[in-house]
């Protein structure tokens, strides 16, 4: 592919997936209020509990093929149609595994209602299976727009289903037959878009050669979706259903902002660094573009959701929440780098290097269950967990540019001058944006006041700065328009 070429899919890649992630998010947020203005926070701790298995279900039936797929420059119908039959395989196989495996769930949390809850809750990662092959070809070729209308009518109608079930009194259960519908939808979707369907002549020499690569990403994602997910497992345990849901509403709407950069980046960035192979130039000047890219997005959006957090919870889903509020804040201003860190990782995977990720992941994932016990013995709250999962979650961003810079040699002197002037002018921003407006007693027109002042004065200090990132997506969107 030429470089234009490149570039032009990238940029229409970046848009749709901001499309994609952003429409997500805020049908996810209209759900989510409707849903958690009828539900309490015993109601969602049930399923808080159930989250961390189902997504390490995920990664086992996805076993880093899709990313050796992605990787793999001359990939075949062979490859393909081998992981789609091993994924259906092993997703069977952990299903079963976890029906049985129910009661002791039940007993780990000491919440009898699990034992029939997760049996049905699991149904939804064997119907995902179906969809991975699907989905990976869509991803590979960069076609956002078809995986953002696929998101869309699928949030849709599973969102839907889930409120009817609530406000019917089925409460946990209708959260459960949403994340069911939601995978069912998907699956019937990505296969209209992809037109790739299997074959019966099965062959599973492809798995073993791609076995080296995925297994080491298979490893990582378990470990990835335990960090992701630690408090969940750690709280149920320790704490009460309500101090996890009261956790889970928190992390809910700090996940829905930092997935919507998150996305836009995980979309683009490991298929374009793979098509760029060997030029080291060039990757280091895509790399420097996309990091200025994702803290131009992600420092606003989650420091200015940090700072309206208090309204924002008490206005959407009613006061009965607001313990969720201090949570989220600190949060968010840990979710501004996690798309920063998805951006790293997705360079080091794109130069096969599976098994650096692998370990970096392992060895945060350590850190962090250490840390977050050793603050549990010590006496800490929930709260003094969070602000150290959050400090860990930005220092670990200095492990990740060492291996980087051993790959395209990008400084970190560079990264400072990528990342700092956004960070410091959308810090800056959100303090002025506080205390101009916290005499302010009116909730809502609080909430309106700081998101107007704090978009203003971020996008002016950049323009007044002549930032040529704004310039550049600015035109870019106009050319649309056009």
């Amino acid at each position: 592919m030429q470089p234009t070429e490149l570039k032009d899919k990238t940029a229409k890649g970046f848009m749709w997936g901001a499309l994609n992630s952003g429409s997500m998010q805020v049908l996810n947020a209209v759900f989510g209020i409707v849903l958690a203005r009828k539900l309490d926070q015993a109601d969602y701790g049930l399923i808080g509990m159930l989250t961390i298995f189902t997504l390490i279900a995920n990664s086992l039936q996805d076993s880093g093929f899709v990313t050796a797929l992605t990787n793999k420059h001359d990939a075949t119908h062979r490859d393909y149609n081998s992981v789609f039959w091993f994924n259906i395989a092993v997703s069977l196989g952990i299903y079963i595994l976890f029906f049985f495996c129910a009661p002791f769930i039940a007993d780990f949390f000491n919440e009898p209602i699990l034992t029939d809850l997760s049996r049905y809750y699991f149904i939804s990662f064997f119907i995902a299976s179906f969809s991975i092959v699907p989905r990976a070809i869509l991803f590979r070729k960069i076609m956002q727009k078809q995986l953002a209308i696929m998101a869309i009518i699928s949030l849709l109608t599973s969102g839907t289903v889930g409120i009817v079930m609530v406000y019917n009194d089925m409460a946990y259960w209708g959260l459960a037959t949403q994340t069911i519908i939601f995978n069912l939808m998907v699956s019937i979707i990505s296969w209209i878009f992809s037109h790739w369907r299997p074959s019966t002549q099965i062959s599973f020499r492809p798995i073993r050669e791609m076995f080296g690569f995925s297994s080491k990403m298979l490893i990582t994602s378990i470990f990835n979706q335990i960090n992701n997910n630690i408090f969940s497992l750690v709280l149920g345990k320790i704490y009460t259903k309500i101090e996890v849901g009261t956790y889970t509403q928190a992390n809910k709407w700090n996940t829905m902002g930092s997935s919507t950069i998150t996305g836009m980046v995980q979309g683009v960035a490991q298929p374009t660094f793979v098509e760029m192979g060997d030029d080291t130039e060039r990757l280091q000047r895509a790399f420097s573009k996309m990091l200025r890219f994702t803290c131009f997005i992600s420092f606003p959006v989650m420091f200015g959701l940090s700072l309206v957090a208090p309204e924002f919870i008490v206005i959407l889903i009613k006061e009965k929440w607001l313990s969720s509020a201090q949570l989220m804040q600190y949060l968010c201003i840990g979710g501004a780098f996690l798309p920063i860190a998805t951006l790293y990782f997705n360079l080091i995977i794109s130069r096969g290097k599976s098994d650096i990720y692998m370990w970096n992941i392992i060895a945060q994932g350590c850190v962090i269950l250490c840390s977050i016990l050793i603050v549990h013995a010590a006496g800490g709250t929930i709260t003094h967990m969070v602000i150290t999962y959050v400090g860990i979650v930005i220092l670990w961003i200095g492990i990740w540019h060492i291996f980087l810079y051993q790959e395209i040699r990008y400084s970190f002197l560079s990264a400072l001058k990528d990342m700092l002037p956004f960070m410091l002018i959308a810090a800056t921003t959100m303090t002025i944006t506080y205390f101009a407006t916290r005499r302010i007693e009116n909730l809502m027109l609080l909430l309106i006041s700081r998101i107007i002042i704090a978009a203003l004065i971020y996008t002016g200090t950049l323009w007044l700065f002549g930032a040529k990132i704004l310039k550049e997506c600015i035109g870019y969107l106009l050319k649309k328009k056009l």
